[in-house]
């Protein structure tokens, strides 16, 4: 088969685990808040409650459909598929795998949609114009508490974009040092920054810019305790309150995509992505190759399931943050602390450089 008929069949293939991971996060999430608050949680719908994704989603799609009516039609029909398509898109330079089969000869030997040498900033972009769609749904419903959802989603993602930023960074530095590009494809690679991370995982080596890039994640999928784009108690429902029908369903998948695209980030650039314990001892490369594809995505898929488990956790066990605390955190806690860190692991890249 041709390389478009391999990309072909991994962009279904991928969309296919993107929505059901979606689906079935939202499952999660209502059986893991039940078993955190001695609930049961969905158990109806099918065995042990595994329909209730299919039944949720009927159900919203046989909902009237409603827009106010001096809300900018347009632009609210629009928004919801910004919010889905840019989560969506995010995931196309990711690697979960390395493979020698025909289609990963055009990538590199990454099983990944594409291998371009500038993939971290690609990554950062998309990103970062996430918020549009839901700034846009704020603007055009035409209330005050959907415009204040808006706002404050501008606002956050303001001010957590500069930290989670120099946290990718310093991955970069890390990178740089640790990675032998021999090809010379660059170190912008996702799939270079995983390899860098064969002796140690980026979690061990830079911990500050781990925990800084998880945080940063929670808030820029709007999550507790960053969920102020949302805050129901305050806001009525936030961004998506005059939403109704499949609309808002956009929205929640969007939502839950950000998780599971946030889990495979955070996966990538800390936790060694697709690379195994005792890789080198097992003799992984001289695996056949279907055995090696399924060691790297069984990997990466257990570490961005750990991280997914965390999203959901922190939700239901951390109040929400008033507004100013949130500022207070991102401008005054965040921002100095990335860029001390980044200056730290520029220093101790140039003092190994010298040194070896």
């Amino acid at each position: 088969m041709e390389a478009i008929t391999y990309a072909l069949i991994l962009v279904g293939i991928l969309l296919t685990v993107q929505f059901v991971m979606a689906a079935y996060s939202v499952y999660f999430e209502r059986k893991i808040s039940a078993w955190i608050q001695r609930r049961v949680g969905p158990n109806r719908t099918g065995p042990l409650g595994l329909l209730q994704p299919f039944a949720d989603v009927l159900k919203l799609l046989l909902k009237e459909d409603i827009i106010p009516n001096a809300a900018d039609k347009f632009v609210h029909f629009i928004s919801p598929i910004i919010a889905v398509t840019i989560s969506l898109v995010t995931i196309a330079v990711i690697p979960f795998a390395k493979v020698d089969i025909p289609f990963t000869e055009a990538t590199g030997g990454f099983l990944t949609l594409a291998d371009v040498n500038i993939g971290i900033l690609y990554v950062l972009s998309i990103t970062s114009i996430s918020v549009y769609g839901v700034t846009l749904a704020g603007w055009s419903s035409n209330s005050k508490y959907s415009l204040l959802g808006g706002l404050r989603s501008s606002a956050q993602m303001i001010s957590y974009e500069l930290a989670l930023g120099l946290a990718v960074v310093s991955v970069i530095l890390l990178t740089n040092a640790r990675y032998e590009d021999v090809e010379g494809l660059g170190f912008l690679r996702p799939g270079a920054i995983v390899e860098a991370q064969r002796g140690a995982w980026n979690l061990f080596v830079n911990p500050i810019g781990f925990i800084i890039f998880v945080i940063c994640s929670f808030a820029e999928a709007n999550r507790a305790p960053f969920d102020l784009v949302e805050a129901e108690q305050e806001l009525v429902g936030g961004f998506h309150t005059e939403y109704s029908s499949m609309k808002f369903g956009t929205f929640f998948v969007a939502e839950y995509i950000h998780i599971v695209i946030g889990s495979m980030l955070i996966t990538t650039l800390f936790v060694g992505g697709y690379l195994g314990p005792f890789e080198t001892m097992l003799g992984v490369v001289e695996w056949a190759p279907a055995l090696q594809m399924a060691w790297g995505i069984g990997w990466f898929m257990v570490k961005t399931l750990f991280f997914a488990f965390l999203f959901i956790w922190v939700r239901w066990t951390l109040p929400r943050f008033k507004y100013n605390q949130l500022m207070d955190l991102g401008w005054k806690r965040l921002l100095p602390l990335a860029l001390v860190n980044m200056m730290v692991i520029a220093g101790g890249v140039a003092a190994y450089t010298l040194l070896f």
